[in-house]
């Protein structure tokens, strides 16, 4: 058996849709007891965050929506996907169509089916998360990653 599920969720900076993803998706472990089971990151696809090998943080908005939830973020800072997180993780998972495309050109194709959007475990496949960055509604955007980390959840334990 496999010592850890890893998973890297994704999107375009790092800053508010894939960390927020990252944290809400740790924070249902720890409360169903099963952190041991997994290793759980997110990065980005671009660079735009990340500044002399530094990554940003969390956006603040982004921050508060997750800590209005009980959720910290804490000491997370932008990072940028790689070639070798292919190998590295069982489940590349981004948050729109847009990151997916990019993701393919980081990474090349996908023959072991490890790319997917969040959205694609709930019954609204193939839908992206739209990113607060441009719509300011991080509460929608909560809202639906949690609907997306369940529905990860509930496909990892069958």
């Amino acid at each position: 058996m496999k010592e850890h599920i890893k998973v890297l969720f994704i999107c375009h900076g790092n800053i508010c849709r894939s960390p927020m993803a990252e944290f809400i998706f740790k924070d249902m472990l720890d409360k169903r007891y099963l952190t041991s089971r997994f290793f759980v990151a997110s990065a980005a696809t671009s660079t735009e965050e990340i500044w002399n090998g530094v990554g940003n943080p969390v956006y603040p908005p982004a921050r508060a929506e997750l800590a209005r939830h009980g959720i910290s973020c804490e000491g997370k800072r932008a990072v940028q996907v790689t070639k070798q997180d292919y190998a590295e993780y069982d489940y590349l998972i981004c948050m729109d169509t847009n990151n997916l495309r990019n993701l393919s050109r980081i990474i090349g194709s996908d023959p072991e089916q490890k790319v997917s959007l969040l959205l694609d475990y709930t019954d609204r496949p193939g839908t992206s998360i739209a990113d607060p960055w441009y719509t300011g509604d991080f509460g929608k955007t909560y809202r639906d990653i949690v609907d997306g980390c369940n529905g990860l959840l509930e496909y990892l334990n069958k």
